[in-house]
């Protein structure tokens, strides 16, 4: 008997269309963890950073809103008291809750548990899903700056007894001033140095001698030259 081959093998086939995208995998919920996790890490980098360049003046908290009951991730700069793993503040939950909760609350008045003043600013850190899953705090001692405030404020403070001008000037007066103020004096009353009145001059005079123009010896002179009298008739007007 004639010896036959079975026939050769062939795979089922399909009916597959070439126009027909290839079917799009599920996402990994793991790579949306991972991208969370950067955020945070990146987080961390910056409330160490500011922290660190606030000693002992502006707390700085990190919270991980993915774990509310254990959400202080990083804590610089401890005014609180509070730990790392201590759970999250009200506005934390909030924006748990509500991803449509404002992501930026700045300058509010806060207080440390020892009755402390602060001032507060709350920064929410949404996930590329529109999530809030961070949040970096800073808590600012004002305590300590309010008397800094105080000694600055009664550094600079001026007696209002004599408010109306300056009694003195501590610095020398130049030429060039000198001539811009004559020249500016003159220019509001619509004229020139030389075409002012005998009032007028006097008036100038006066005004240069309180400002401290005199203190040069050649000044009077100066004056005169500009005003177009003798340098007695200058003299005379200071009196």
């Amino acid at each position: 008997m004639p010896h036959h081959s079975p026939p050769p093998h062939r795979a089922p086939t399909t009916d597959v269309d070439p126009q027909r995208p290839a079917a799009v995998p599920a996402p990994d919920r793991s790579d949306d963890a991972l991208a969370d996790e950067h955020l945070l890490q990146e987080a961390e980098r910056i409330a160490v950073a500011i922290g660190r360049m606030f000693p002992g003046l502006c707390e700085v908290v990190l919270h991980d809103l993915r774990r509310p009951r254990g959400a202080i991730r990083v804590i610089e700069n401890n005014l609180s008291g509070r730990q790392i793993g201590d759970s999250a503040t009200e506005l934390g939950l909030r924006r748990i809750a509500d991803p449509d909760y404002p992501s930026v609350i700045q300058n509010y008045g806060n207080q440390f548990p020892d009755g402390r003043p602060a001032k507060s600013t709350s920064i929410g850190i949404k996930n590329a899903e529109g999530r809030y899953v961070a949040a970096l705090c800073l808590n600012l001692d004002v305590s300590v700056l309010s008397p800094v405030t105080l000694t600055l404020a009664n550094l600079v403070a001026t007696d209002t007894e004599h408010g109306d001008g300056a009694l003195e000037t501590l610095r020398d007066r130049t030429e060039r001033e000198l001539r811009a103020a004559i020249d500016a004096f003159a220019a509001d009353r619509s004229s020139t140095p030389r075409s002012l009145n005998r009032d007028q001059k006097r008036e100038l005079v006066q005004r240069l001698h309180r400002e401290g123009f005199f203190e040069t010896r050649s000044s009077a002179q100066h004056i005169a030259d500009r005003l177009g009298v003798s340098r007695a008739t200058v003299y005379n007007y200071t009196k």
